[in-house]
């Protein structure tokens, strides 16, 4: 089950590496996190929260981010570093 604080870290936390690198895990795409899971997604709490948004794509319920994203435009943040969550 998703906590509120899942849901913002969804929307200021920022994807570190890659092709999506600075975005927010909330606006990476359904196909690139459909890649990252068959690669494997990275321990921790970024892989969690990039499984978690995964999971709120294919359910088709982004819409519950919106209110979220609108509130907090501007606090984007890094996640923990492997292994500190």
């Amino acid at each position: 089950m998703y906590t509120k604080e899942h849901l913002l870290q969804l929307v200021q936390m920022t994807m570190p590496f890659g092709k999506y690198q600075g975005k927010r895990i909330c606006d990476i795409p359904e196909e690139y996190l459909l890649w990252m899971q068959k690669k494997g997604f990275p321990q921790g709490r970024l892989g969690d929260l990039l499984a978690m948004m995964l999971e709120i794509r294919i359910h088709g319920v982004e819409d519950v981010l919106l209110p979220l994203k609108k509130a907090y435009p501007a606090k984007l943040i890094q996640p923990a570093a492997k292994g500190t969550h």
